[in-house]
Parts: C-alpha cells; sequence; structure tokens
C-alpha cells in the first residue's frame, strides 16, 4: 500500500502550536519542543506507511497513536491520514471529548 498524505485539521494544528509555545515559555528554550516535533514527525511517517498500526477509539473511524503525555488522534482515508487532534493526556479529557465529538 502506497504511503498516504498526513493532513493535520486546523484543531489539531492549533493544538500542537499551543503545546509548543508552553514548553518554549515554560522551558525558556526551544530544545523540549524542537524534540517534540522530531517525535511528532516520526509518528505521522509511521502513521501514513501503517495506518492500521494503533488502536482504534469509540469514535467513527478514530485512532490514538500514543506518545508518553500526549497522543495523536487522527483519521485513515483511502488517500490521506487526517489529524484530528493532538493532546495533552494531562489535560481534562472531557475538553478532548468535545474535540472528538465534533469531528463525528
Amino acid at each position: 500500500m502506497a504511503k498516504r498524505k498526513v493532513v493535520w485539521t486546523r484543531t489539531a494544528d492549533i493544538q500542537f502550536a499551543g503545546v509548543l509555545q508552553y514548553w518554549v515559555e515554560r522551558n525558556g528554550s526551544t530544545s523540549y519542543s524542537k524534540k517534540l516535533i522530531k517525535l511528532v514527525t516520526s509518528r505521522t511517517t509511521q502513521i501514513a506507511k501503517e495506518p492500521f498500526l494503533y488502536p482504534a477509539t469509540d469514535f467513527k473511524d478514530t485512532r490514538v497513536a500514543s506518545l508518553g503525555h500526549f497522543s495523536i488522534y487522527y483519521q485513515a482515508l483511502d488517500q490521506r491520514i487526517v489529524v484530528t487532534a493532538f493532546w495533552d493526556n494531562r489535560q481534562d479529557p472531557e475538553k478532548l471529548l468535545q474535540i472528538l465529538k465534533e469531528k463525528e
């Protein structure tokens, strides 16, 4: 199967940018954010190659790839992977439920 293109929703992109900005401000350095970008890039590349590697969620056509404190929620379509949420698992899960319900 051919590698799919990875597309981020506006919501997921804003979430990821917010996490990166938080860590830059908290640490006074971009080093952790750069490591996180590399980790996320590696994981989304893997998802593009093997989209059904990670478990399905209770939400329609949505899967989740865990990255320790973070999770990538995505949908595997015929020719692309749509990242619907980038989540810091230490946040209130009710916020995530609302975001994922909106994507159904």
